[in-house]
Order: C-alpha cells, then sequence, then structure tokens
C-alpha cells in the first residue's frame, strides 16, 4: 500500500530555521509544525495540493524567531495546539488547546503522538509521526530545538535571555533525562530538526537536514554521556555562543497576546524630502548595501547592515524594537529584508531609498586599513579592536587587539577614547564594516577599518 504521509520542510535559510508542513494525502487534512510568520508558504503549499490546514502547533516557546502560528490560525481558521506541560512561571497565555504527553493528534491513518522532552524548554514537545499504512511504529519525529543533527539544542537560554536564575542547570538535567527516554526510541527513526547550521539554538549544529536515531547515538556527542548526567551538564553548558539580543523580546511575544500581521507588509520608496524629514526626526538609517558598495560612498550617519542572510540576526542584535527605522536598498531586494525583518517581529520599518546619490547629501568613504596597517598598530597608540565574539577571539587574534564584540560596541563607547586612531576588524570584514558605521556614527573621526581575513596573521592563545 503507497504511504499517506505527506511532509514539506520549509527551511530559513536567514535563522536557519525549519518547519514542516504535513498531511493525509487521502483526506487532505494538514498540520504545520513551528511556521513562521511569514505565512504565505504554507498556504500556498496548501492550495498546489488541495490540502485544508486543520491544526497548527509548535514544539516550544521560540527564541529566535516570532512564531506565525497565531497568524496561521487566523488565516485558516485551524485549531492551534501548543503544549500544556508549562508551569504558572511559564507558559502560553493566550487561548489554546494544551498538548500533554502521550497525547495524539490524528488526521486519518496518520497519527502524531506527543513526546514532553524537557530541557531546551521546560515546555518543549516532539512530535512522532506514525503514518499506520506503513508501520505501526513511530517513523518520523519532529524534534523542534531538542535534538538536532549533531547536537541537541542548549538549555541556557531561560536563563540568559529570559531572566530565570538557576535553569540552565535545571534545564540541562531535565535534557539528559529526555534524551535518555528518546534514546529508547527504534533506531531507524527519522529525526526532522528545528535547526540547522548557523542557528544560535545550538553549539554544533550540521547543515544536514535530517538524520536517523540511531546515526545520531553514534554520532552525537550528546548521546555519549551514558550513566554521567554531571559530565552531560558540564559539556552542555560548555562553550554556547552568546545569544542575540532579540531573544529576550521573542521569549516574551511568543507566549503574550499581540497584534497579528496575516500578509507580508509593503512599504514605500520615500521620496527626498521624506527622506530628509525623517533624518531631522532622528529615524535609524540602515544601509543594506554590500560593504564593498558602502565603503565607496555612505550618508553619514547611517548604520550599515548588510542584507545578507545574517541580516535579521544583526538586525535584533543592533537595534531595539521601539526604534523606527528607513532601509537603504534595491527595490527588488525590499520583500526579501521585510520577510527577514517581519519574522523576528521587526515591524518599525518607515519606508526606503534605493539611490544614496540622488538625497543631495554629501557622501563618506570608508578609510581602509590594510594589513601591514594592522600589523604595524601593534605597540603604537593606535587602539585595534576586534569586534569578533569572545569565544572566537580566545581561539586566536591579532597581537595586541582588544576584544569588543559588536554585539556589545555601542553599549562599551566609554572605553573608547574619541580622540584616539582606531582600526577595527573581525574575521573577513562584515562585521568590521557595521563597526565602522556605528563608531563613525557617534563622532570618531580617526577610525580605519580592515575588511580582510584575519586567518594568517592571528596568535593562537599561550597556554600556561
Amino acid at each position: 500500500m503507497a504511504q499517506t504521509a505527506f511532509v514539506e520542510r520549509v527551511f530559513d535559510e536567514s535563522l536557519a530555521q525549519t518547519s514542516y508542513l504535513i498531511a493525509n494525502l487521502q483526506t487532505k487534512e494538514a498540520i504545520v509544525i513551528d511556521p513562521k510568520r511569514d505565512i504565505d508558504t504554507y498556504l500556498e503549499i496548501a492550495r498546489k495540493h488541495n490540502f485544508r490546514i486543520t491544526k497548527v502547533t509548535e514544539t516550544h516557546i521560540h527564541a529566535d524567531f516570532l512564531s506565525g502560528t497565531r497568524e496561521l490560525v487566523s488565516a485558516t481558521g485551524a485549531e492551534l495546539l501548543l503544549s500544556g506541560e508549562t508551569d504558572s512561571n511559564w507558559a502560553y497565555e493566550f487561548p489554546h488547546s494544551p498538548l500533554k504527553d502521550g497525547d495524539k493528534i490524528s488526521m486519518g491513518e496518520i497519527v502524531l503522538t506527543v513526546m514532553h522532552t524537557p530541557g531546551h524548554t521546560p515546555e518543549s514537545l516532539t512530535f512522532l509521526l506514525m503514518d499506520q499504512s506503513v508501520s505501526d511504529k513511530p517513523q518520523k519525529a519532529f524534534t523542534g530545538d531538542f535534538v538536532f543533527v549533531g547536537d541537541v539544542g542548549r538549555p541556557d537560554l531561560l536563563e540568559k535571555v529570559a531572566g530565570q536564575i538557576g535553569s540552565q542547570d535545571k534545564g540541562a538535567k531535565s535534557l539528559y533525562a529526555s534524551l535518555q527516554r528518546f534514546s529508547k526510541l527504534p533506531d531507524e527513526l527519522e529525526i526532522w530538526p528545528g535547526h540547522g547550521a548557523g542557528s544560535f539554538c545550538g553549539k554544533s549544529l550540521s547543515s544536514v537536514p535530517q538524520s536517523t536515531l540511531k546515526i545520531e547515538k553514534a554520532t552525537n556527542k550528546a548521546f555519549q554521556f551514558h550513566n554521567d548526567e554531571k559530565g552531560f551538564v558540564k559539556y552542555i553548558l560548555d562553550g554556547q555562543p552568546e545569544p542575540p539580543k532579540y531573544f529576550a523580546v521573542m521569549k516574551q511575544w511568543n507566549r503574550e497576546p499581540r497584534s497579528l500581521l496575516v500578509e507580508v507588509p509593503k512599504y514605500y520608496e520615500l521620496s527626498k524630502e521624506e527622506f530628509s524629514e525623517a533624518q531631522r526626526n532622528g529615524l535609524i538609517i540602515i544601509d543594506t548595501r554590500k560593504k564593498e558598495v558602502v565603503a565607496n560612498g555612505y550618508i553619514p550617519g547611517s548604520l550599515h547592515i548588510e542584507g545578507s542572510k545574517s541580516f535579521s540576526t544583526f538586525m535584533g542584535w543592533l537595534l531595539d524594537y521601539e526604534q523606527q527605522y528607513v532601509l537603504i536598498a534595491d527595490k527588488d531586494e525590499i520583500e526579501d529584508l521585510t520577510r527577514k525583518l517581519m519574522r523576528i517581529g521587526m515591524d518599525n520599518m518607515y519606508g526606503y531609498i534605493t539611490d544614496v546619490n540622488a538625497q543631495g547629501q554629501k557622501l563618506e568613504k570608508f578609510s581602509i586599513a590594510g594589513r601591514d596597517d594592522l600589523l604595524k598598530a601593534v605597540g603604537t597608540k593606535t587602539k585595534v579592536i576586534d569586534v569578533r565574539t569572545s569565544s572566537e577571539f580566545n581561539t586566536g587574534h591579532v597581537k595586541g587587539a582588544e576584544n569588543i564584540a559588536l554585539a556589545s560596541l555601542e553599549d562599551n563607547l566609554a572605553q573608547i577614547k574619541t580622540d584616539k586612531a582606531i582600526i577595527v576588524h573581525c574575521k573577513s570584514g562584515t562585521r568590521a564594516a557595521m563597526a565602522y558605521s556605528i563608531l563613525k556614527k557617534y563622532g570618531y573621526k580617526d577610525v580605519r577599518v580592515y575588511l580582510g581575513d584575519i586567518k594568517d596573521i592571528t596568535e593562537s592563545p599561550q597556554k600556561h
């Protein structure tokens, strides 16, 4: 008999986030797990295959993106199914049907069994899919941020971004117990995770989209701590990347009532006069063009955040949500950038411009430092600032450089004298260009930026 289950993986490379549409090919019922906020993607899949989205769910209260569950429910009339494995300190605060460990979600011969897998978050759920037309055992596990390919979900976010002191140790122990339970499922079980490489929800995620339990038990380090909870806790809490600032906002908005956005917003191009007024009113000007282009002419006071796949992460890291902003970008890039921003709820865009030369303003150029400039600055009065993360810096850095991570640069300007010569650099120039724009915006005059790679001019840390 042909299988009944249809599964489509929807991957957002900007946040390395994965959602899934699962349907019964016979009954045409469909459920969406962990939808992003620009929900037209799922509506189009459903329209193409004549599916009816009757249920919407998520694996946990997300920190890295603004969940589209409520938008999708609003657009389809589907039932909203969310974790009921919560407590009074951390729970959903809007209407939904609660899911408990062992509950079953049925769509004809397709059955999703709810498995409570706390650790990454207390309420975390895994959905075990069984297509009864194929087997009476679960065939796929939609694990969310519980188990990734090559990693598991970090248990420290509630403490680091939501202020729940002591929760990371408790979460790590819960995660260990969840892994022991999950390990007892059939080895051939397919693992379909909620993130891939590039996500801040773990420390060593693979870019491979899916795996099996057998492979993860053999190769995933988190599965290797047999009868060693203490060792696992130490391993899983060590070396986790610094979470972006906006994670704290997402944690709150994903469990509280909020306004919905069921369509991708459309913004208009500002006239020269409108743009000038926006500047006078103190709106943040975000230049999304490539750093090489920005270096040859930018509007003074603008903040450079390249519109690459990491655009939304850096926007969430460097901007406050109450700040209104204007984008500088090509017209054909605006929809993509808007989608990236709405996925983290950064909807406070006033409009955009496409041509910096048409604004009647004198442009400035980057002051570029070469490789020799960077090396010769060692031991001089020039301050060399490495804007990579502390973990990157500690693996090797330019001799004499000071580490101030890009994410915290604005908060640490007091450490940088305005009358001192400065060179900023990162690994390959992308973050350094952003840092340069921040320093220039705050009035630093003698600033240069190194846009090259530093891999051949770094020193490994000394071991004592």
